[in-house]
């Protein structure tokens, strides 16, 4: 039996959901009765792409051959989502995290605040917290949720029109604050749980983060925060959500997996990720589960212990995709009778950049702008323009942020070396080497036609605004450094070396023991002597779980991330070659999916 307080707590975080439903009287011709569909439209890290972001979704014509869909933009995104409602009576769109930060500069700007109101325009209703939800602090994040203009960082709120706030709810499950351990309602961020009423049906909705976010994003952003475990947190629940009245159980939750299959292979071949672990110890009652984080596309139909099965999806990021899920229930019992799910190219309009055409694909629809939400979203392009056009430099080709069979960058090597060129000089800090997370290269650098690149496209590559850090580290303090990238070596999570400096590794061998060689212009390093090393600020407070970079000494803040990419750019500097990084061994395939 469950005590009174925690039926409070439940109350509170159904937040006016009827907690017992009046069971109706059956009439004789029940049986005969259509079965109850609910549909749920799910995205994930969008990451404030407002405009179409200029990428491809790979798909099949009529006659099975591959080819590129142009995709994405939020006003297409709702318009999208308009359409995939139409004719259904039961509808509620949800998402899985970061939805905001990692931002365009048509959002950044302005705080992500016109990404919340394009998803309110958009429809959204429930969103489960992501890690870079929590990029500008957890302050600035409930400013997300309920509105207004108190001003948490160094950019101005409200810059363009008063900011009402999210219309959607955000859940939090394992988002906890001070000592007390859950449920104890007062010590959450947001509500856990939500639970919807779909005429003689219940859906209850858990949101979570991954556990690691405390690592993933600036300290000083997750300050007085606890990330929970996910499946403790969300078996917890599911008596809760029973008890008042789910008939089905839907998790939210931003973490996930990779496949090396098609998008649309529901046997998802190659299946791996973080998530995996989780779903191997969630309640079998979570059935349906709506996931991110990896920016990987999926629609996973997953045996489970008691015979039936568990639905695994992924939308994909940057608005490019959309998951269509649909749960059949019984009229009668109101049991779950089955589930299924199909993902949708959000296609709105063809674009042409230097990598070619990419055209419109007469296979698959192309769905209309919502034409509120082009209105916002024209509203505040214009307001970026000035900004977001400013040419900076012109570059000879095409920076990627794919990985290469190292594992390392174009894009990460070219913010390393901008960021050792900024900090050569002996005023700023006389670095001799810098290092740049892959994971914070978050998109191509492509120049335009006449080979100019503008602000705008350097802020989308790096969106974050971290400082510039140099500090002292030993060469045996390198080695440790390097060997953090492979805390999971089945998925490492690369730095990339600014030029001169190199290393090869093998994830084969013993942990502690996977760095082979590292040198600095050509000369091994040596592990007593004192190196003057660069990286940005999220990396030197163990950002991303690389905890040698606080035993830096001699630390200097030496300027902003953006500040220093404008200046070496300007220098007409010659792009990145690799070589810098060599694997032993390949660890993943970087043409699979």
């Amino acid at each position: 039996m469950k005590s009174s307080a925690a039926f409070a707590a439940l109350a509170l975080l159904l937040a006016g959901c009827a907690a017992n439903r009046p069971v109706a009287p059956v009439p004789a011709a029940a049986s005969a009765a259509a079965p109850v569909q609910v549909q749920i439209l799910a995205l994930n890290d969008l990451h404030g792409n407002l405009e179409p972001p200029q990428n491809t979704v790979p798909g099949k014509d009529a006659a099975g051959n591959e080819v590129r869909i142009p995709a994405g933009g939020v006003a297409y995104l709702a318009g999208a989502l308009k359409q995939l409602r139409q004719g259904q009576q039961h509808s509620i769109t949800v998402a899985a995290g970061d939805l905001i930060g990692g931002s365009p500069i048509t959002s950044a700007l302005f705080l992500d605040e016109p990404t919340i109101l394009a998803l309110n325009l958009a429809g959204l209703e429930l969103a489960s917290v992501g890690n870079h939800e929590f990029d500008k602090g957890s302050a600035e994040l409930k400013r997300m949720q309920d509105g207004g203009c108190a001003k948490h960082t160094s950019r101005e709120p409200c810059a363009i029109e008063p900011f009402p706030g999210a219309k959607f709810k955000y859940l939090a499950a394992n988002v906890l604050s001070g000592k007390m351990q859950f449920p104890a309602g007062d010590q959450l961020l947001f509500p856990a749980i939500a639970l919807k009423d779909f005429g003689p049906v219940q859906v209850g909705f858990i949101g979570l983060t991954l556990k690691e976010t405390g690592v993933l994003v600036t300290p000083s952003g997750v300050a007085g925060l606890r990330f929970a475990d996910e499946a403790a947190t969300a078996n917890a629940l599911v008596p809760q959500l029973r008890q008042a009245g789910a008939d089905a159980i839907v998790l939210l939750i931003h973490q996930g997996a990779f496949t090396k299959g098609y998008w649309d292979d529901p046997a998802c071949p190659g299946l791996s990720g973080d998530i995996l672990p989780i779903l191997e110890k969630l309640d079998p009652a979570i059935e349906t589960v709506i996931s991110g984080h990896t920016h990987w596309a999926y629609r996973c139909e997953l045996p489970l212990p008691n015979g039936r099965t568990r639905l695994l999806t992924s939308a994909g990021r940057y608005g490019t995709m959309l998951t269509d899920i649909r749960l059949t229930f019984d009229p009668t019992t109101q049991a779950l009778n089955s589930k299924n799910a199909a993902l949708t190219v959000v296609q709105g309009e063809a674009f042409t950049n230097s990598r070619g055409a990419a055209p419109l694909v007469v296979a698959y629809p192309v769905y209309p702008a919502d034409p509120q939400v082009k209105a916002l979203v024209d509203r505040y392009v214009a307001a970026a323009k000035p900004q977001a056009e400013r040419v900076v430099a012109r570059l000879a080709g095409i920076v990627s942020e794919t990985e290469d069979e190292d594992l390392a960058t174009r894009g990460g090597e070219l913010l390393a070396d901008a960021q050792l060129a900024w900090t050569k000089p002996r005023e700023r800090g006389g670095a001799e080497i810098a290092f740049f997370n892959n994971s914070g290269v978050r998109g191509d650098l492509v120049p335009r036609s006449d080979g100019t690149v503008t602000y705008g496209q350097l802020f989308a590559m790096q969106p974050f605004g971290n400082g510039i850090i140099v500090m002292s580290l030993t060469g045996a303090q390198l080695k440790r450094l390097l060997e953090e990238q492979f805390l999971d070596p089945k998925e490492p999570n690369m730095l990339m070396p600014s030029a001169g400096f190199a290393f090869t590794y093998d994830v084969r061998r013993p942990a502690g023991d996977r760095i082979v060689r590292m040198s600095l212009n050509g000369r091994p390093i040596d592990p007593r002597h004192t190196y003057r090393v660069t990286t940005n600020s999220f990396l030197a407070a163990g950002g991303d779980n690389f905890r040698v970079f606080t035993e830096g000494t001699d630390r200097r803040d030496v300027g902003v991330d953006l500040d220093a990419l404008e200046a070496y750019l300007k220098t007409n500097p010659p792009l990145p070659t690799g070589g810098r990084v060599k694997s032993l061994h390949i660890v993943r395939d970087p043409t699979a999916g």
